[in-house]
Formats: structure tokens, sequence, C-alpha cells
């Protein structure tokens, strides 16, 4: 006796509206992300919610929402009856974010050196060019945030080229937390310094050369490191009180 087949249920789609809160939610989140990674936000900006409602035009619920997912982001901090701040990260932080920056970048040379195309080093080299037109051009001293976007975008770029989804999303929750890290301890590494390390790179990479493409990308995140001011250092009070 055959058994009746059995009943077959069809998951009900998400209400509309659950779909445009979390769209709404998403900019959010997208937006305080972005403002960091271009430097507009500083480490212990206060995110007061009712302002960052009356801003998005949405809910506090909403506001609150896109918070507690950038807190676990660990881009801002939570603070029971004080509210919610851009994160100041602590220089331990810094180090533990480019050492393991350094980690990623090194693995993922030698791999992309491997299997990168020509047609990939093409796509490099336009970013390339926008790097330099928005380091170089007319509007360069007023768009910080444009070329601060680009030269962060490269190595997320270099990820994508892997195809690894994964990946270019980790490098983009890591450039975000090192944007604060430069906010913090005052970074004066240059912007054409910076891409000038990225030309070295696809240099390297398009001539298929793993050594030199993994010694140039440790170099250009030591450079970066470097530039911070990361050692504590303590006030020398008898040349400041002697002035």
């Amino acid at each position: 006796m055959s058994r009746p087949a059995p009943h077959r249920t069809t998951p009900a789609a998400p209400p509309a509206g659950d779909e445009d809160e979390r769209t709404s939610t998403q900019r959010i989140v997208d937006s305080i992300t972005a403002a960091i990674v271009e430097r507009r936000l500083m480490p212990g900006t206060k995110l007061a919610e009712q302002k960052l409602a009356d801003i998005y035009s949405v809910s506090r619920t909403l506001v609150r929402q896109a918070l507690n997912q950038l807190s676990r982001d660990r881009l801002v901090t939570l603070e029971p009856a004080r509210g919610a701040f851009v994160t100041t990260p602590s220089v331990e932080d810094a180090r533990q974010v480019f050492e393991l920056r350094q980690m990623i970048e090194g693995a993922l040379m030698k791999k992309l050196c491997k299997r990168i195309t020509d047609a990939q080093i093409v796509e490099l080299r336009a970013h390339l060019k926008a790097e330099q037109a928005a380091i170089m051009g007319r509007d360069s001293r007023t768009d910080v945030s444009g070329r601060t976007r680009l030269l962060a975008d490269f190595h997320v770029v270099l990820a994508r080229l892997l195809g690894n989804e994964v990946l270019a999303q980790l490098q983009s929750d890591l450039l975000s937390r090192s944007s604060l890290i430069s906010l913090m301890y005052q970074s004066s590494h240059s912007a054409a310094a910076s891409s000038a390390d990225h030309k070295a790179i696809v240099d390297a990479l398009e001539a298929r050369d793993v050594r030199a493409a993994v010694r140039l990308a440790e170099e250009h995140l030591d450079h970066v490191e470097r530039d911070l001011r990361l050692d504590p250092r303590t006030p020398d009070l008898s040349r400041i009180l002697a002035a």
C-alpha cells in the first residue's frame, strides 16, 4: 500500500513591511559606515537616536536596530544610560587590526598572483587612475572623503578579484576599523604615498612576482601603521612648561 505524499508547505514570504524595515536599517548602517571610512565621523562622536531618526526620517526603533548592528561590527559603542558613540579604539585594538590585515593581505597576494588575469590588471589600473585623479584633481583639497574611499576600496577590490565575497566583506570591515584608528591616532600618511604603494603592488601583480607582491603589501601596511602614533608618550613637562 503506497503512502500518501507528504504535505509540503511553501514558506511564507516575509511581510513587505519587514523588508522595508530591513532596507531602512541597512541604509542607516551603510551611511554611518561610509562616514567613518571617509573620516567624516570622529571617534567618540555621540550618535543620538532622535537626531539620527530626524536625519533619516525613520523611527527610533529602526535607528536602534542600526546602532545595534554597528555595535556588533565594533564601529559603535553602546553605553548604558549614556547612549551610542562612534568607537574609540585602543592602542591594542590598533595593533591587532593591523596584525590581522598583514596576515590576510600576505595570503591574498600569494593567491592573486597565481590567478590574476590581464583583464583584472586593467581593472586595477583603472582604479589607480581614479585614485590619482582624486589626489591631483582640482577638488583634491576639499574632496578628502572621495580619495579616502578610493584608497580604502583598493584593498576590497583585490579581495573581490579572487571571487571571495566573504573575504571582501572582512576586508571592508577591517578597513572601517582602520579608518577609526587613523582618526584616533592622527595618521600623517599621505594619500599620494599610499597611492604610490598601490601602484607598486599592481606592478608586481602584473609581473606575477609573488615575493615582490607580498613584500610590497606588507611594507605598505607597515608604512601606514608606522605613521600612526601608537606608542604612548609621556609628556616632557620641562620642555612644555619652559615654553
